[in-house]
């Protein structure tokens, strides 16, 4: 019998791809990620900071090294709109930041508590058995600012964390209301059903950033699916489980309400799953992927869906 999840939640999911769980994080626990999510943009040193913008196009997609050598950091990504020609920001610092990670359930107590030391986290997993050994590669604040939040445009989260056969699942987790205007999360339900992982997110080479390496040739490209999006929006504590194969978006956020939220992802382990250096995340010395399940646990039957 399921720990947490309802077998109707768990169908739901292997059939949309995505899942909404009302309340995951109770209001404490939500408070504080979002207390010490402000807390971070306070502490945000622009005076050393390479000016590094998050972009989301596959012909611009962020690539540096303050990019590339964040997994095992806490660092700051700036919205586009936010720095000007000059190099130059064009708001205050707080109001400046796209995004913050990617080792926040390492390093950062609050944000590890609710990562790698929950309880509840680890009932879902063993519930939804989608990985027989999942590790947590990396975390995110979003901040989504106010008028010039960037838009996000369609995509799956396999193609950015690859791994062969495909495993990511994504945890996103709402610290502030998400609405139709602040730029909610919208899906194609099903879509993972139909959409294979057509290409990966790399590294390019020393000094050369990031780019797209095809895995299917664009002959066999199958047409993409058709359907509805649909918007779900969020209160604060609302859990969505993303399969990495589903196609989600989010708008542009053109209101005077930020979209905090806190997000990680979860991949299969070896010898279940293989994850190699063209990943632009790469585990450290210092910092391997974290174990989700305690030491031994193995989830004994998974339902991936590729």
């Amino acid at each position: 019998m399921p720990e947490f999840l309802t077998q109707d939640q768990i169908d739901k999911f292997h059939k949309d791809g995505y899942l909404v769980i009302p309340g995951f994080l109770s209001q404490e626990d939500t408070d504080l990620l979002l207390t010490r999510s402000k807390e971070l943009l306070d502490d945000f040193d622009v005076e050393t900071h390479p000016l590094t913008k998050f972009t989301t196009s596959d012909e611009n997609h962020v690539g540096d090294d303050y990019f590339l050598t964040s997994g095992d950091k806490i660092r700051y990504f700036l919205e586009e709109d936010a720095v000007d020609s000059q190099g130059k920001l064009t708001r205050e610092k707080q109001k400046s930041v796209n995004k913050i990670g990617h080792a926040l359930h390492e390093l950062d107590p609050a944000f590890r508590k609710v990562t790698l030391e929950n309880e509840r986290l680890r009932a879902l997993v063993r519930d939804l058995k989608f990985h027989r050994d999942p590790v947590a590669l990396q975390s995110m604040v979003i901040t989504k600012q106010t008028h010039i939040g960037g838009e996000v445009p369609e995509h799956n989260d396999s193609t950015f964390l690859y791994t062969d056969p495909p495993s990511a699942l994504g945890f996103w987790i709402a610290l502030e209301k998400c609405t139709a205007t602040n730029g909610a999360l919208s899906f194609l339900p099903g879509s993972h059903l139909t959409s294979p992982i057509t290409k990966r997110f790399v590294r390019l080479g020393e000094n050369k950033g990031t780019g797209f390496e095809q895995l299917i040739p664009p002959s066999e490209v199958p047409e993409p699916p058709k359907g509805e999006y649909i918007l779900e929006t969020c209160n604060p504590g609302d859990l969505v489980l993303i399969h990495g194969s589903v196609l989600h978006k989010s708008e542009r956020n053109r209101s005077p309400h930020t979209r905090f939220a806190y997000t990680f992802h979860m991949i299969e382990s070896p010898p279940y799953a293989k994850y190699d250096e063209k990943n632009w995340l790469q585990p450290t010395e210092i910092m391997p992927f974290s174990r989700i399940l305690p030491p031994g646990e193995i989830n004994p039957q998974v339902a991936l869906t590729a």
